[in-house]
């Protein structure tokens, strides 16, 4: 497995992670399969969030983690908070919020709730879900000093956040942020488009973000790539779906040539990318975990690259 420095520090850990959003549909013996599958991968790095299944996702990974043959101190643990979330339209692994929440109080309360679901000491790394429009940077800072000292926590970073977002942030924090969760796949391309269609005024050259990608590179910031095998925000996968023939035909050609799967060459297309990104996976499926951890092992080409691009309906001015 391919080893990426985690932003700008000496931190290193695989360049696929395992997302946990859908443990909490399995049996505590069936996510020590997943996590023994990840893990044999070459996957250190397991990401989650404090709204997952309600909490469960969490709860069903701490569980499945002492169950395992290994020991907390071989993996990078990860979680997020900062989203309350609504019990009454909540079902499963389908989690929505009433609203954000980056106080003090809440903060340091969804880390100890990690802690105990997940029955570790520390997290390795902990982000804010989503950027709170009531954000008071102070109060985030006092909460990861306050996070920090205890030892509860030992890196931070963010999500969803656009460049000013950030940096309003990081100003306030005396902790480096290191990460940023970012949607990005062949099928969700908006933060390459912006910039190859720089200059025009047609839809693709809408910068949504204020060039996140360039900002995230020239700060040493790594992008952590969610639903990397989704189109749209959760309408389900581009792998193998007719609606994408093209798209399926190069993926296809690419995976016979370097002999892996299409979700490989799927996660090798995020992987070529300059900017040195970390794939976020979100299946439960052991055979699954392998062909995509196996992406990690492929280097596309530069024209394969844009091929693949073209491929998902994208051109070049």
């Amino acid at each position: 497995m391919k080893q990426i420095k985690m932003g700008n520090s000496n931190w290193k850990a695989s360049a696929v992670a395992l997302g946990i959003m859908r443990m909490e549909a399995l049996s505590v013996p069936d996510a020590v399969k997943t996590i023994e599958a990840a893990y044999d991968s070459g996957i250190n790095y397991i990401d989650s969030a404090d709204i997952y299944g309600m909490g469960n996702s969490e709860t069903v990974f701490g569980k499945a983690l002492k169950e395992s043959g290994i020991s907390r101190d071989k993996l990078f643990i990860q979680s997020k908070g900062g989203i309350v979330f609504d019990k009454e339209r909540s079902h499963g692994s389908f989690v929505f919020g009433k609203r954000y929440d980056f106080s003090k109080d809440h903060l340091i309360d969804a880390v100890d709730g990690i802690l105990e679901r997940m029955q570790v000491d520390y997290l390795d790394s902990f982000l804010l879900h989503r950027p709170d429009p009531l954000m008071e940077p102070e109060e985030v800072a006092a909460a990861f000093d306050e996070l920090q000292t205890a030892g509860k926590v030992r890196h931070f970073g963010v999500s969803n956040f656009n460049t000013q977002q950030f940096m309003l942030m990081q100003e306030a924090v005396d902790q480096k942020l290191l990460i940023n969760q970012l949607q990005f796949s062949i099928m969700h391309t908006g933060m390459v488009d912006s910039g190859i269609h720089a200059n025009m005024t047609d839809p693709r050259s809408i910068d949504h973000d204020g060039g996140i990608l360039e900002f995230s590179r020239r700060k040493g910031i790594t992008i952590q790539t969610w639903s990397p095998f989704q189109y749209g925000m959760f309408e389900g996968t581009f792998i193998g779906n007719d609606k994408f023939p093209e798209l399926n035909k190069k993926l296809q050609e690419l995976a016979d040539k370097y002999k892996v799967s299409k979700n490989a060459i799927a996660t090798a297309w995020i992987l070529r990318h300059p900017a040195k990104m970390q794939v976020v996976i979100g299946t439960m499926n052991s055979e699954h975990i392998k062909d995509s951890a196996d992406g990690s092992n492929v280097e596309l080409t530069k024209q394969e690259w844009y091929d693949v691009y073209f491929s998902a309906g994208n051109d070049l001015p």
